[in-house]
């Protein structure tokens, strides 16, 4: 790639005879004393390549400061309306950001062009209806920069007025300071996923594709199509840095999700220095080899942008597309653009002049012209005749395909049977001693029955962690895979599986459950925090081989702090069933609840069942979080607490204790969201003579407890019923616990 010379002779030069993508990437690496202006570059560029600069010189736009319309020969020049747009769009995300004192101004001004291409030309979406299931998806995995979502979605036409706009990064507003996927918190139209932890959103992006195709699959008939979307995401150099990116990547070329496009806002910065410093590395050659298909182009240059992304579009290869789009970061504010300096709020000195340099009237805040609007208008009026047009043939997809059109309804508003109907339509397991998780493998079946809309993957643990569906087909392409299997094969993939059974979830068409070892969670313990922080009650974790009694692999393989390391998640609900019949009420609940995500631990190792106690019983207990499994046969003395495979202890113990009261305790969570007298009737205040039992470490427990008995450090490699044994997690050792106080 040729260096750009110091005079404007050579400028005038190679703007004429190289791409805009060789040019703008030619003025970022000169030095910094030679650094151009894009104004500058705009005056030598415009009568070499019509592109988005020529919004910047004094050139014809909508925006004038008298706030007239522009003559009818501008105003149809489309691409003077996109950069016009694009401008203005700039200015709503400088007012924001200086308003609040606060925010990411380099994504919204440098990835403008790649706004106004989307939202006024290529995506299909429906403001007035932002649920529209065959909607094309935008993610804005640069989580940051979410200036320039809400600046677009305003643009557009949402439902986000001007006036929370500019409440940017306020209580209560609906413009927080990363989007955030509409819950009880926020709700803003047209933002599709929480993002913010880099390498997060383009990673959802690839479960979005992934539950189109299953979509499609599932739904279209040879007479109807009912899906065929595309999902977009724009990410920054962060988000590939980010190992989890890699990880989706190599997912989505693997399985041929050529639905995606990726778009790479490549400016060449990072936080604390330009990118060059920690990266050397040939983005596009790393993608190729991924198998995407891949386009390197100049990001401000209009027409090539949108000419690129109709050609991702048309693309039905078997390929994700990957677009890199060579940007200048903070574009139009001279003082910090292209610079490291140009990514936060740094530039808010700099936003008037930077306004008035690209043409917004001068004092004016967050301008958005007559003409932009009337130009989103028409934008508007084609999108609801597309979306019409796709009405008319749901209309009468639905009437040839009856029971198909219930699943998918149900589908789409997340229905079920319910709780209590359903642990009822599950016949006994009548299970002798066995694992958890095998019992879960058994429950699973019938969830899938009950649920035509959940399916389930592993990181390629579907052997160990049993959460295979028998005969629903397994997902993706090539082998005996297709798009209308219910079982999905991650690889060795944890994080990347975290953020596509997330990206199921905010897709808003299917419930996911992905699995993995309990002790592996940690690997994507992020995307269980943003699932529960954004609600997503699509989505559940099965992690089996749950304790020290995992044995032989030794403690790297044995989690002792984990289960309690989930429970301080808020809003994730952490369920360690103690027996067969807890663990349908766990499957149960992770299917029916409504406002967030849900953790199921099961164990390696058998457990013994509480078949003392009605089958029926234990599960309506069970999804109360708590209940009493044995209960006292004299005056209450003690209560022993325990949950998962240390119930079979506890009420062994009680045996030979005629006034001790045994609970089961497998849902801290779901318990804590009970009724008082309820909780009262399980842990009455008059008893604190309080025992609990747990193989992991004990510090939550002493919230229900005086004493625990527990393992406050790391196991050892040994059979599991030996390790078990040594560090107390034994009836015998319960009782003489008990005993001592």
């Amino acid at each position: 790639m040729l260096v750009v010379g110091s005079t404007s002779t050579t400028l005038v030069r190679r703007c004429s005879s190289q791409s805009s993508t060789t040019l703008l990437a030619s003025i970022r690496r000169s030095s910094r004393d030679m650094k151009f202006s894009t104004l500058t570059v705009a005056a030598f560029c415009l009568s070499a390549h019509a592109n988005a600069f020529t919004a910047m010189a004094p050139a014809p736009r909508f925006g004038m400061q008298t706030s007239l319309k522009m003559s009818t020969e501008v105003a149809t020049d489309k691409m003077a309306a996109l950069a016009t747009a694009a401008n203005e769009a700039r200015g709503l995300a400088m007012d924001s950001i200086a308003a609040a004192h606060s925010g990411h101004m380099g994504l919204p001004l440098g990835a403008a062009e790649i706004g106004s291409v989307l939202w006024g030309s290529q995506m299909k979406y429906n403001p007035k209806d932002p649920t529209w299931i065959n909607r094309d998806r935008f993610i804005l995995s640069a989580g940051h920069g979410s200036m320039f979502l809400y600046s677009w979605l305003n643009i557009a036409g949402y439902d986000l007025p001007l006036d929370e706009v500019k409440q940017f990064r306020q209580h209560h507003s609906m413009t927080p300071g990363h989007p955030e996927f509409p819950s009880s918190e926020h709700n803003t139209p047209g933002v599709e996923a929480t993002t913010g932890p880099l390498g997060q959103g383009v990673s959802n992006a690839v479960g979005m594709a992934a539950s189109e195709k299953m979509a499609a699959a599932v739904y279209n008939t040879p007479e109807h199509t009912i899906f065929d979307h595309h999902i977009f995401t724009l990410a920054g150099d962060g988000c590939f840095q980010e190992g989890v990116s890699a990880e989706a990547a190599a997912f989505a070329a693997h399985e041929k999700l050529d639905n995606l496009i990726v778009l790479y806002d490549a400016n060449e910065v990072t936080l604390d220095k330009m990118a060059e410093y920690t990266q050397s590395e040939d983005i596009i050659k790393r993608y190729d080899a991924y198998g995407w298909e891949t386009f390197d182009i100049d990001g401000h240059d209009l027409k090539l942008v949108e000419e690129t992304i109709a050609k991702a579009k048309a693309s039905d290869n078997g390929k994700p597309k990957f677009i890199k789009c060579n940007t200048i970061i903070g574009k139009g504010m001279e003082e910090t653009e292209g610079t490291n300096a140009a990514h936060g709020e740094a530039g808010v000195p700099y936003v008037e002049k930077a306004k008035k340099n690209i043409g917004l009237p001068d004092g004016e805040k967050w301008f958005v012209s007559e003409g932009t609007r009337e130009f989103f208008t028409d934008i508007q009026k084609k999108n609801k005749a597309d979306y019409d047009e796709w009405q008319s043939t749901f209309d009468a997809w639905k009437a040839a395909n009856p029971e198909l059109a219930e699943q998918l309804n149900n589908a789409v508003h997340d229905k079920t049977i319910g709780a209590e109907a359903m642990i009822k339509d599950i016949p006994e397991l009548k299970s002798g001693a066995e694992a958890t998780r095998v019992s879960q493998y058994k429950a699973i079946q019938h969830v899938s029955r009950l649920v035509p809309h959940y399916v389930s993957g592993s990181a390629d643990l579907h052997g160990s962690t049993r959460n295979y569906i028998d005969g629903a087909g397994n997902f993706g392409a090539g082998f005996d895979k297709s798009y209308s299997g219910k079982n999905l094969y991650f690889g060795i993939r944890e994080h990347a599986m975290g953020s596509i059974l997330n990206g199921f979830a905010y897709h808003g068409l299917f419930k996911i459950s992905g699995s993995t070892f309990l002790v592996f969670v940690d690997y994507f313990r992020a995307t269980l925090r943003v699932a529960a922080l954004s609600e997503l009650n699509r989505v559940s974790y099965i992690l089996t081989h749950d304790s020290i009694g995992v044995g032989e692999d030794g403690p790297t393989h044995q989690p002792v702090e984990t289960v309690s390391g989930l429970r301080v998640i808020p809003n994730l609900d952490v369920f360690r069933p103690g027996d067969a019949e807890e663990t349908v009420a766990a499957m149960v609940h992770s299917v029916t609840r409504e406002d967030g995500p849900t953790a199921l631990i099961f164990s390696r190792q058998n457990v013994k069942q509480n078949d003392a106690m009605p089958y029926m019983e234990r599960r309506e207990g069970a999804l109360k979080g708590a209940y009493i499994a044995k209960k006292e046969t004299e005056d209450l003395d003690i209560i022993i607490i325990a949950t998962g495979s240390e119930v079979q202890h506890a009420l062994d113990a009680a045996e030979s204790l005629p006034g001790a009261r045994v609970v089961s305790m497998p849902c801290m969570e779901l318990y804590e969201r009970q009724s008082e007298d309820y909780k009262e009737s399980v842990l009455p205040s008059s008893c604190t003579k309080r025992i609990a039992m747990e193989a992991g470490v004990t510090g939550l427990w002493y919230k229900y407890a005086s004493k625990v008995v527990g393992v406050d450090r790391f196991g050892f490699s040994a059979p599991g019923d030996i390790v078990m044994k040594e560090l107390g997690m034994s009836a015998e050792n319960l009782s003489k616990e008990i005993s001592s106080m």
